[in-house]
């Protein structure tokens, strides 16, 4: 048989397998494969091939193998449990993002001692090397057999399979699970793996099913490469920003409004902030401010299609007999900003902006801190156009977007995704939408990934995945083009033929959600914030109470020149002070004693550099009121 590797065509013996095949190439891949794609399909490397092929080996560095590898690892576990437990019921183990779990039905919850004798006796499955081996039978011995091993979760998922539908098995050892696959040759090729935590989950994610216990783990081919990430994963509990966010006194979500934060004097220092950044960035682009209702009436909402296809996710309530929804995005009410006067083509684009508070309802085991609430705001704009602004807008919305994320230091991707099957407009819409993007991207020259058939069913979108100081990924920007609701709204302007068309509409947010960035802010900087965010810029400590008089006078220069300021007058010892600012993570600190009151200037010291020495209230605040315009990080 001729299968091409890497562009390379090569004839090998019909009937091998990957993993022949990949030792016959060397020996190295042979050790580092886990999983192949034959034709772009995945496949086990034990898998016979026959006839031509398109053939790709994968090691970790591919997603699907690293799933691949990970929910063997999820096997391996299931054979563990059942050694030490026999009583314990399976559930199911699927791979995740950066791990694995698996559900089990047992008496009592797993403990930390549990998991050990777990770790120990999964390490010598994986020692003994035993092979998995695939098997399939007819739904009724399918049945039969975990009827036999009693294993009432297992049979259940079998009744809910389509007639017709192909049974499978994996076997390893004394082990059999039922599986769709696919999995690695052997246990052995499962290098390094972590228990990491316990949880309760509902069967079938329902609370009126059985709470099982959950077992989360994570696995890598490689020792050291796992060590590496279980050290992000410790600096990534420091960095919670639930914890900074108690200990900075910046907000907290309470158990009278779960989902809905509140923000604390210093948060909301940040918050507004943030805000005035957005507002005279947004200026400096050329959009105008706008503020629409927080509740707006049923016939808003069937218009937009919100009613039909997300009223579950809505707060609603009656007025006058009429139903009304608070608003879970900003969209709606900033097309009828727009509606209000006739456009002409000379009057486009239309750029507005509006830091608009949004409620949606969310499950309560899906909230998170910040990251996941109830009610947000976002920093949405809408653009409307004439069809030959796209690129240029596109272009102009790329740019401001990037100027944001560049002075909080986020690297970031960029992917463009396409037509979805579910799309509504025309094809020549839809090539000029995406042809936009396209363009604006390439006349740009960003890099980015092409997401086939993953746009909103209105348009295509660029999305902006920004990477954070310890490597973690999130998706806060994005550029949509709409063409359903500029329809739905009929919105129209008036071209140079005197004729009524349909504008082209952008929706784009920069942060996302104010709360959802302020959270990944805390996170990215360790509550350690530039002096242009913090919330307290500098903190004045006195050595003795003769210094007072001049702290105070200080703060009041400081003050003047626009800089957040406070004082610590306490009678405590000068090291006790210094460790406490510095744990509230303050930028810098002036010291003032005896000898700096005589000499009318201040002992600096920074949170970054330590000891800066004695300097006078001029150069300090000509120093500070730089970084703070420079928003240096």
């Amino acid at each position: 048989m001729e299968l091409t590797l890497k562009g390379e065509k090569r004839i090998f013996e019909d009937g091998m397998n990957a993993l022949d095949i990949a030792g016959q190439i060397s020996q190295d891949l042979k050790k580092r494969a886990l999983a192949a794609r034959l034709d772009g399909e995945l496949i086990e490397l034990v898998t016979p091939i026959h006839g031509d092929h398109e053939l790709e080996i994968l090691d970790f560095s591919d997603p699907e193998a690293r799933k691949v590898l990970r929910h063997t690892a999820s096997h391996v576990l299931a054979q563990a449990v059942k050694k030490i437990l026999p009583e314990a019921k399976l559930a199911i183990g699927p791979a995740i993002e950066n791990g694995f779990y698996y559900d089990f039905d047992v008496e009592k919850p797993f403990t930390p001692e549990i998991l050990k004798q777990l770790e120990k006796e999964m390490n010598r499955i994986i020692k003994q090397n035993l092979r998995l081996e695939r098997f399939e039978l007819p739904r009724e011995e399918a049945l039969k057999l975990m009827e036999e091993k009693a294993e009432p979760y297992k049979v259940e998922l079998i009744h809910d399979l389509p007639e017709g539908e192909t049974i499978s098995f994996y076997k390893q050892g004394d082990f059999v699970d039922l599986c769709a696959g696919p999995h690695l040759p052997s246990t052995g090729k499962v290098k390094a793996f972590k228990l990491q935590s316990v949880a309760g989950a509902y069967w079938r994610g329902s609370e009126k099913n059985k709470m099982l216990q959950r077992i989360y783990g994570t696995a890598f081919f490689d020792k050291a490469e796992m060590e590496e990430y279980l050290a992000r994963l410790e600096e990534a509990k420091k960095r919670d920003h639930r914890k900074l966010g108690r200990e900075l006194d910046l907000f907290a979500i309470m158990d009278e409004g779960p989902g809905f934060p509140f923000f604390f004097p210093k948060g909301m220092v940040l918050r507004n902030t943030l805000e005035d950044y957005w507002r005279q960035i947004h200026a400096r682009h050329g959009y105008e401010e706008i503020k629409t209702p927080i509740m707006l009436s049923r016939t808003l909402w069937e218009t937009s299609g919100h009613w039909d296809h997300y009223k579950e996710n809505m707060y609603t309530t009656k007025i006058d007999d009429m139903d009304f929804a608070i608003k879970p995005m900003n969209c709606p009410g900033g097309i009828l900003v727009y509606k209000r006067k006739p456009w002409s083509y000379r009057d486009l684009p239309c750029r507005s902006g509006e830091l608009g508070l949004v409620h949606r309802h969310e499950l309560s085991g899906a909230l998170h801190g910040l990251m996941r609430v109830r009610c947000f705001t976002q920093d949405d704009a809408h653009i409307f156009m004439t069809p030959d602004q796209i690129r240029d807008e596109i272009k102009g919305v790329y740019q401001l977007i990037d100027e944001v994320y560049s002075v909080f230091g986020f690297k970031y991707h960029v992917e463009l995704s396409t037509r979805p099957e579910n799309s509504i407009g025309t094809d020549e819409m839809w090539e000029l939408a995406t042809q936009g993007l396209q363009g604006a991207l390439d006349d740009l020259k960003v890099p980015y990934i092409i997401n086939e058939g993953d746009g909103a069913f209105y348009g295509p979108k660029i999305d902006f995945h920004l990477e954070d100081s310890i490597g973690r990924t999130w998706q806060c920007g994005t550029i949509q083009l709409d063409m359903n609701l500029p329809e739905r709204f009929d919105l129209t302007y008036v071209g140079p033929d005197g004729q009524k068309h349909r504008p082209v509409m952008i929706h784009r947010v920069v942060f996302g959600s104010i709360e959802r960035f302020i959270g990944i802010l805390i996170e990215h900087f360790a509550g350690a914030f530039p002096l242009w965010l913090s919330p307290v810029q500098v903190r004045i400590m006195t050595i003795t109470d003769r210094a007072d008089e001049a702290a105070l006078s200080l703060k009041e220069q400081l003050e003047n020149a626009g800089l957040r300021v406070e004082t610590d007058l306490r009678n405590e010892k000068i090291g006790f002070k210094i460790r406490e600012a510095q744990m509230q993570k303050v930028p810098y600190m002036l010291i003032l004693g005896d000898k700096e009151v005589e000499s009318g200037v201040a002992s600096v010291r920074s949170r970054k550099e330590g000891d800066l020495g004695a300097m006078s209230p001029e150069a300090l605040i000509e120093k500070l009121t730089r970084e703070v315009a420079e928003k240096a990080r």
